[in-house]
């Protein structure tokens, strides 16, 4: 009898460590579960980085610190809260006969720019990309002042809370001044070196011979002319002009064979845009 209990009490005690045991070496549940995601950062506009073999180089400074003056800067219209009327902007014209000018350029170019700056204005703009066929008959009906065309083509569904008329001509662009300066010491090292007699005069004319400089500008005037019109009665409601100075230059220096150059200015994409954002800038805060 004695040795039935102490069997069953030693078989007992060994269940008891067997199932402790499992109880320890099980997989919790929290365990298995993956751990959450990290929470999203905010990040800011996106930044590119500059693959160029030059980048961080006396070159590579002056010619970005050119292309950040030249870059799209946006304008603080005065009138930006106040909702402004809905308008289209239909291609004007191009009245300058400057071939470097008219080959880049189309009436579509400088639209294009009209529409974006009366839209950053706040104004309702109905893009032409959304016109169709109608922009065509518009654009006729407004240059030719057709009345009657113009209030017939207007009732067609959206276009019919339009108030103005937009367009935006090119009167003038023009190259007014080229001015231009150079050095070249080849004649003065020449005749250091022939009049010296002696080895360090030789030597300072040959220095002397390897200088050259150079350097070109050149000034263009470009102008544009808006025109707003009533959108029922094709009247002109008001109109401007504006007009930009737009300069370019190239420099160079050589000495010892060690040469430096640089060109660069504001292009004319550039120029028109800032041209339109000058017109637009006065619409806003004359007529809206």
């Amino acid at each position: 009898m004695r040795n039935r209990l102490l069997v069953t009490s030693l078989l007992s005690a060994m269940l008891a460590l067997s199932f402790t045991g499992c109880m320890e070496t099980a997989p919790r549940a929290a365990d298995a579960s993956p751990p959450p995601p990290p929470a999203a950062e905010k990040s800011g506009a996106p930044t590119f980085g500059n693959a160029s073999p030059t980048a961080g180089s006396s070159t590579s400074v002056k010619a970005n610190a050119a292309a950040d003056s030249a870059a799209y800067k946006e304008v603080e219209y005065k009138n930006v809260g106040k909702k402004g009327p809905a308008l289209i902007v239909i291609p004007g014209e191009i009245k300058s006969n400057n071939a470097s000018f008219t080959q880049r350029f189309l009436p579509n170019n400088i639209a294009d720019f009209g529409e974006l700056e009366l839209s950053q204005a706040n104004f309702t703009v109905l893009e032409r990309a959304n016109l169709g066929h109608l922009l065509n008959e518009i654009t006729l009906a407004y240059n030719l002042g057709n009345v009657a065309q113009a209030r017939k083509t207007m009732q067609a569904g959206k276009l019919k809370t339009t108030k103005w008329i937009v367009k935006f001509d090119i009167l003038k662009a023009e190259q007014i001044a080229a001015n231009t300066k150079g050095f070249d010491g080849q004649a003065i090292g020449g005749l250091i070196s022939s009049l010296s007699g002696t080895r360090a005069g030789n030597a300072t004319g040959q220095v002397v011979s390897s200088v050259k400089t150079d350097d070109a500008t050149g000034v263009w005037l470009i102008g544009m002319r808006y025109k707003i019109m009533n959108a029922n009665t094709t009247a002109q409601v008001a109109q401007g002009y504006k007009e930009l100075k737009m300069e370019v230059g190239a420099t160079r220096t050589s000495v010892l064979g060690i040469s430096e150059s640089a060109k660069g200015g504001v292009g004319l994409d550039t120029m028109v845009q800032r041209l339109v954002q000058t017109a637009v800038w006065e619409i806003d805060s004359k007529y809206k």
